[in-house]
């Protein structure tokens, strides 16, 4: 097992979570113009959350690159505050800042599942073992969750956009399967770092994935896509109520 992250590395987990970040700033000032917010509004909104966005970011970054998250045989794991504690200020956010509950109204739905196509970067994790970079007991199952639910987004938000009948129920399949695969993700990745909880891969523990760069994939990239997937499911909701009124008023009317 290698375990010196290879050169090309940090140029594409940092590369990539910037492009995915500057994509949802982006996405989200289309949206607020698509849905006639007025200009001082929704500049203000974008410009609120691009910074918490920039701030959750570095705040992921500075621990990541002094090392808090690297796993050791003898001491219990810090990752996973990296992982919940955005996770659950997200949730909170959804549910009190009124800013961000506006913006989330305003968001189409087709967008915040097809955002999720940067999931198939999740190949990295299969390119790495590949060279010998990580087990394979995390490397597959992470790796190739990753693509699938990637490959799907565009597909499944394509799909809800047309407003297809099973839409609604396809969205969400596709968000329980993806947050599925990110609790499988994570779980293995315990299970194979160096830790009291260890179970797997002692002969060639996972290492990286509490390295910096490709730590900032669970302190960061995991947190933003449950985030996204939560969301999603919570649109959903009045969507289908909406649509279920529909349907009735036309029965009726027939």
């Amino acid at each position: 097992m290698k375990y010196p992250a290879p050169n090309y590395l940090v140029l594409y987990i940092l590369s990539g979570t910037l492009a995915i970040t500057t994509t949802l700033v982006y996405g989200l000032h289309r949206a607020l113009k698509l849905a006639g917010w007025p200009v001082r509004e929704r500049k203000r909104a974008v410009w609120k959350v691009g910074v918490l966005l920039a701030t959750w970011f570095f705040a992921a970054l500075l621990p990541s690159w002094f090392g808090f998250y690297r796993g050791a045989l003898n001491r219990i794991p810090t990752i996973q505050y990296g992982l919940l504690i955005p996770i659950m200020a997200g949730i909170a956010l959804f549910w009190w800042w009124g800013t961000l509950k506006r913006a989330l109204e305003a968001v189409p739905m087709q967008w915040i599942v097809s955002v999720q196509a940067y999931r198939a970067l999740g190949v990295i994790f299969l390119i790495l073992y590949a060279g010998g970079h990580l087990a394979g007991e995390f490397a597959w199952p992470a790796g190739a969750g990753d693509v699938t639910v990637g490959l799907l987004a565009p597909a499944v938000g394509l799909a809800y956009a047309h407003g297809s009948r099973r839409a609604a129920g396809l969205v969400r399949a596709w968000n329980l399967f993806g947050i599925g695969d990110l609790i499988v993700a994570v779980t293995m990745g315990l299970l194979t770092s160096p830790s009291p909880l260890q179970r797997l891969a002692f002969g060639a523990p996972n290492e990286l994935i509490g390295a910096f760069p490709l730590v900032m994939v669970p302190v960061f990239l995991v947190p933003l896509s449950v985030l996204l997937h939560l969301a999603s499911l919570k649109k959903l909701r009045p969507a289908e109520t909406e649509q279920q009124v529909h349907a009735l008023l036309a029965s009726k009317r027939s």
